[in-house]
């Protein structure tokens, strides 16, 4: 699968590990095995595999240190061929160095596509006119973050030098951040937002001992859900529900910046909370999964859904009727997240109110959709991404076939 020729070392990649990991292998022999090989031999492509492996262990520096080592060796990695004999298309993907969430995780989504995939590593200090090599299509995979921030502002420049199509451009990207993305959609027709500030720690220390500018968060009334900015798949979000539980959750917390909002109770008249997860390819909305839940935090998948088969039952009905159901009901509202974020490729977690609006929890370019979900427990779900799937490769090759930009490849 790779390009490395005779260095012996044929690259595993975040889908093989992801899947191995969600099966719960134990990757310790895998990473023992890296670990050897690169004491050996310089091989970036084992690098890169050891530092996704270490960091499925839990390893974060560790994991971040080993990719900074693969990434001083190289910036360009081929991660797929297409089969020989099939017609090329030559995808090119833009990544910023970081942990697997600093990314959008199309590895997933291509897993069993037939096609050419290059990753160009992109930072701070990539040359704005440095040579990328010949491609058909063009995808900005670097996610909305403080970390990105200037990453994104080099893949603009690296991508305004291209005749081809550029999926997810880095202006789209940006306006997916949590602050921003409440700024562009919060007053949309059809759609609920929780007002998001971004906020200092020592900011709100300030204002809960009474000092000045105290209207700031007196308006976002209690019970507050609160996060570290760069915080993602809930760690280290809570819901407070007075002064006391916001200065104990501080005093516990070590981060210095943190997203402040409204709890918006979304339970249903059953008293479950029902989330769902969706993304938006090329403007049509695809449903990847349906949380339900006693919790207000639902993540998935988890011990509710597998304990309780009457949940699993009504999430594949609601995969089943979600095309001419509530996906007509929210037609409006995708239209207007495809349109304001102008993004190609995208996906929210969100629920409904009780007044029928589209509760957006968050926006990223950076959700997680696989199919390592238990096949027997979970099998309506394989068919439902392979849907998913299916149309972001098919995104692919529209974007390739474009009118007017294949007619003279990048030279490198």
């Amino acid at each position: 699968m790779s390009d490395t020729g005779s260095m012996n070392h044929q690259l595993l990649g975040v889908s093989t590990l992801l899947r191995a990991a969600a099966a719960g292998e134990d990757l310790t022999p895998v990473g023992m095995s890296l670990l050897e090989y690169v004491q050996q031999h310089d091989h970036p492509y084992a690098l890169l595999d050891l530092s996704l492996v270490l960091e499925m262990k839990y390893q974060q520096s560790a994991a971040l240190a080993v990719q900074q080592q693969a990434l001083q060796m190289r910036r360009l990695y081929r991660l797929k061929n297409a089969n020989p004999g099939s017609p090329p298309l030559r995808l090119l993907v833009l990544k910023a160095p970081g942990d697997l969430m600093a990314n959008t995780p199309f590895e997933c989504l291509l897993e069993n596509a037939d096609l050419q995939i290059d990753v160009l590593y992109v930072d701070a200090q990539t040359e704005p006119n440095l040579d990328v090599p010949d491609h058909d299509v063009m995808f900005v995979a670097a996610c909305a973050s403080d970390d990105n921030a200037r990453a994104l502002s080099q893949i603009a420049l690296l991508a305004s030098g291209t005749d081809r199509r550029v999926l997810n451009r880095p202006e789209g990207v940006a306006c997916t951040a949590r602050e921003a993305a409440y700024r562009l959609l919060g007053g949309v027709t059809g759609i609920s937002m929780a007002p998001t500030i971004r906020i200092s720690r020592a900011r709100v220390m300030e204002l809960l001992r009474g000092g000045p500018g105290l209207s700031q968060v007196s308006e976002i009334n209690y019970p507050l859900i609160i996060r570290p900015v760069g915080s993602h798949a809930g760690r280290a979000l809570a819901r407070v529900s007075d002064t006391p539980e916001l200065m104990a959750y501080l005093n516990a917390s070590e981060d210095k910046e943190y997203y402040l909002a409204p709890f918006v109770d979304y339970r249903s008249a059953d008293g479950l909370f029902r989330k769902y997860r969706i993304v938006m390819i090329e403007g049509t909305a695809y449903l990847c999964h349906m949380g339900i839940s006693v919790h207000w935090m639902v993540h998935y998948p988890y011990t509710e859904m597998i304990d309780h088969p009457d949940r699993r039952e009504e999430e594949e009905r609601f995969m089943a009727t979600f095309d001419s159901d509530f996906a007509v009901r929210h037609r409006d509202a995708f239209g207007q997240v495809a349109e304001l974020t102008g993004l190609d490729y995208v996906g929210f977690d969100c629920a409904e109110t009780s007044d029928g609006k589209l509760l957006i929890f968050e926006i990223a370019t950076g959700m997680v959709v696989h199919d390592m979900d238990d096949a027997v427990v979970f099998p309506y779900k394989l068919p439902q991404i392979r849907r998913v799937c299916d149309a972001f490769h098919q995104m692919l090759c529209r974007a390739a076939r474009a009118p007017g930009l294949q007619s003279s490849p990048i030279q490198t």
